[in-house]
């Protein structure tokens, strides 16, 4: 019997030292709520990002646009408009309109017709980067930032470089700069942060398959590759792993979906709905 017990201690003592701590906590899935938490609060808006907060999720993710005044708002959308807005007029060309202009429209009054779940916050109005920022006191999460830019449409964004001084001036004003992830699918604006900032951490965008995430990693300059997540596969992580990159697929919010991903080895999942993924997860011991 005594035999029996000293062999179960001693595979145990293997099974420790075969995983020490930092492979342990890398088991652990982070948690994006995509645009705070756009399944059940109105997307890219104060109360969706407080609803994640309160969640515990370990980092929003919100998307970026320009005023024609030259303010850093919170919209995924380059035109307000239907059913996320809802205005004076048919829509509004952000980076054509002034902050006074955009916040005559409601971002809260519609609910989504992609998400039953989604309550309406009539009054909310587009928040700024600034606004969103002040939540940092709320917890120790990150924020995850996308600068909406499009090199086929110009007139909808500032250049490159321009953007991401305006992002990093509120990154600085609040002293976020390790709390902070650049992503972007346009490439020029990670590379513009990288030379205004290079201790802030970037992630590259990217939809469709793709042959490699390395070869990804080395054309955009990120340490995280952000892929859409239907186009992941176990052998594409693997990779990355092995050239020490992180991989956070979007946007998954079904069980089956996120069991993909761990089965995958991803390091962090975004979903619309964090609550229903946290909850998951715990489930699995993966949270």
């Amino acid at each position: 019997m005594l035999m029996m017990k000293m062999r179960k201690v001693l595979f145990l003592l293997m099974v420790v030292s075969a995983f020490p701590a930092s492979g342990l906590a890398a088991n652990r899935i982070e948690v994006h709520g995509h645009r705070g938490a756009r399944a059940v609060r109105p997307e890219n808006t104060m109360p969706a990002f407080e609803y994640a907060i309160a969640q515990g999720v370990d980092v929003l993710e919100l998307d970026m646009g320009v005023t024609k005044d030259g303010v850093v708002v919170v919209s995924h959308d380059s035109v307000l408009r239907p059913p996320v807005c809802t205005g004076p007029k048919p829509e509004a060309v952000i980076h054509a309109s002034t902050l006074a202009e955009l916040r005559e429209f409601d971002c809260g009054k519609v609910q989504n017709p992609q998400f039953s779940k989604q309550q309406t916050v009539p009054g909310t109005r587009i928040p700024t980067l600034d606004e969103v920022f002040a939540l940092a006191s709320k917890g120790t999460f990150r924020f995850n930032i996308e600068t909406k830019i499009d090199p086929r449409h110009p007139e909808l964004a500032p250049a490159p470089e321009e953007f991401v001084q305006k992002v990093l001036a509120v990154i600085r004003k609040h002293k976020l700069e390790k709390r902070i992830i650049l992503q972007s699918f346009d490439f020029r604006t990670l590379h513009a942060m990288k030379k205004l900032a290079p201790e802030i951490e970037l992630s590259a965008l990217i939809s469709g398959p793709v042959k490699s995430y390395v070869e990804v990693a080395k054309e955009s300059g990120a340490q995280i590759i952000s892929p859409e997540f239907h186009s992941v596969t176990p052998e594409l992580v693997k990779a990355a792993h092995e050239a020490k990159l992180q991989v956070v697929a979007w946007t998954a919010n079904q069980p089956a979906e996120w069991d993909l991903l761990l089965a995958a080895g991803v390091d962090a999942i975004i979903s619309d709905d964090p609550a229903g993924l946290i909850a998951h997860l715990k489930s699995t011991g993966r949270y």
